[in-house]
Formats: C-alpha cells, structure tokens, sequence
C-alpha cells in the first residue's frame, strides 16, 4: 500500500476538479480523477494520477470507480465531490425530468460515493469528504437559480449528514459554498468578467488546506464569494 494519500476527484476534466487535482498531485497526493471523457491531464504522472470513467448519473458508476481506484492506489483517503450541473430554470418552469436530472448529479451521486467510498475512509482514520456545494445552497438569489438552489441546500445537508455519519470514524465533510467562480458553468450565466469571479485555483487552495487540517480542526461549511452581500 502506497505511503501517500489518495484522492477521488468528480469533474475533474476541468474547471475547479481539474485545478484542484493538480495542485493536491504537486502536494503529494495520489489522484484518482473521475471523467465522463476520460483523458490524462499533460501534467499527470502515471505513478500518482490516473484517469477514470465516470458519469454521475449512472448508479453503478461509483462503485466501479471506487474498486478501479483502490486496485490502482491500494487505498482512499478523500473523497470530493465536485461533478455537478445547473439547469437555469425556475422551480415552477422544471419538469419532472428537470428536477430528476439535478438531483440525480448534484445529490445523490455525492451520496452514492461517500457510501462505495466508507470503509476505505474509516480505515484511514481520518477520511476527509469534500462536498462541493455553493452559495446557492444558503440561500436563493434568483429566480432561475431557484432549482440549482434546491439541489445545493441539499448537498450541503448531505455533508452536515455525512459528518454526523463518519465521526466517531474520523470521517470529516465539508460544504464549499462558493459565489460565482471563473469556470464554464458561471460563464453560461453572468456577463462578469473572469477576474471578477473566485479563480478556480483559489478554491483548489481552499480544499487543500480542509483536507489537512487535523481532526479536531473540523470545518462543517466553508463559503467564499466574489461579491460584497449582506450574509456572504
């Protein structure tokens, strides 16, 4: 078994997953990363980066990912779950399908993660989970926000549960809550200019100092915005 730790990171083709996992790998850390187009990063070394498929919206996908992982890695330590989606749409103008769709990618493939992923973070002694919410699960700020909304307040539940959970385990979570962040998904739907926008980078910054800190340091929700607002 390998003496560094092993991450698995969702969405990690791009944006936030794909920033964070380079920076963790340069700490050190093996990286498991989670694909639906599985491609090596230029900057991976096959020794401590590997590429895997993964879709959130299939329910077996976790499971598999998390076997693939420890038969490369012998081992998980982190889990963060940072795949998601946004459908900008009113919680009156989505459909069923709509509705399904979110919370499918947004929640229960976090869920379905943490669970493939339990024992090998409870053996670990202080397994760390890393559940990317957002702003929009502490409150609502508008209209078409609002089914995105609906799904962050629940992941960020999903992490409170998830902490309760894996405690006495050593198991810590975390809720990152950003505000807008330079990614593909904020560009979609805000005219702000990327330097105007949480740099990806800075957020990959923040998850490395959460899956450091020492189990009597737990942080239960950290949140970071780009704007001035009255609570964020």
């Amino acid at each position: 078994m390998p003496a560094k730790r092993v991450v698995l990171i969702s969405g990690a083709n791009r944006g936030i997953g794909a920033e964070t996992a380079r920076l963790l790998n340069s700490q050190g850390w093996c990286v498991s990363l989670g694909m639906r187009k599985p491609i090596q990063p230029d900057w991976a070394d096959s020794a401590s980066a590997a590429v895997f498929p993964y879709d959130a919206d299939d329910p077996e996908g976790e499971k598999a990912w998390v076997e693939a992982s420890i038969a490369a890695f012998g081992r998980v330590d982190a889990i963060i779950a940072n795949a998601g989606i946004m459908i900008p749409k009113t919680v009156i103008e989505a459909d069923e399908d709509d509705v399904d769709k979110t919370m499918a990618v947004n929640v229960k493939a976090p869920r379905r993660l943490a669970k493939a992923a339990w024992e090998q973070l409870t053996a670990s002694g202080r397994g760390r989970v890393i559940i990317l919410g957002s702003l929009s699960g502490k409150r609502v700020k508008s209209a078409n926000a609002g089914l995105y909304s609906m799904s962050k307040f629940a992941a960020v539940a999903l992490a409170h549960g998830i902490r309760h959970a894996g405690w006495d385990f050593g198991i810590r979570a975390t809720a990152v809550c950003p505000g807008f962040v330079a990614t593909d998904m904020a560009r979609g739907i805000t005219s702000r200019a990327d330097d105007q926008m949480t740099d990806p980078r800075d957020l990959a910054r923040v998850i490395a100092v959460l899956l450091d800190l020492p189990n009597e340091a737990s942080v239960a929700e950290f949140t970071i915005n780009c704007q001035l607002e009255e609570s964020y």
